[in-house]
């Protein structure tokens, strides 16, 4: 499914400079049609209750979701693009780190589907998303 072999390592060394480095996001696994990352919960993913915002949330499930389309397309041709992003929030997470695995749906040409669940510690859902991404040509 993927244009090419990635590693774990090839992903978490991208730039940091970005909302997915400066939360700390990270990828631990890679299998052939989805992708695991994790987020810490503290200060920086909290909302002022103490708990994980749900922002945040979205902000790991379309860092999958993007990423996986990236692993899909070939990056001398084309670029992948949010278009669309939803989520629900189903339980509060306080601490600790959140996993989300991210699934494809759908795999076209012009546009892909993807199903993010994100668990906490203890294997309970927290929050799941879709996510829509269109491929688009890479501008000039």
């Amino acid at each position: 499914m993927w244009f090419r072999n990635f590693s774990v390592d090839e992903l978490n060394n991208r730039p940091k400079n970005h909302i997915g480095g400066l939360l700390d996001i990270k990828f631990t696994e890679i299998g052939e049609d989805f992708i695991i990352g994790t987020m810490p919960v503290d200060e920086r993913t909290h909302q002022p209750a103490g708990i994980l915002h749900g922002g945040a949330s979205v902000v790991l499930a379309e860092t999958l979701g993007s990423i996986a389309s990236y692993m899909c397309i070939d990056p001398e041709k084309y670029v992948a693009v949010g278009l669309e992003v939803n989520a629900n929030h189903l339980r509060p997470v306080k601490s600790g780190l959140v996993k989300g695995i991210c699934q494809v749906i759908h795999r076209g040409a012009k546009t892909h589907i993807w199903d993010i669940k994100i668990y906490d510690e203890r294997g309970k859902m927290s929050c799941i998303s879709r996510l829509t991404v269109a491929v688009i040509n890479k501008p000039q």
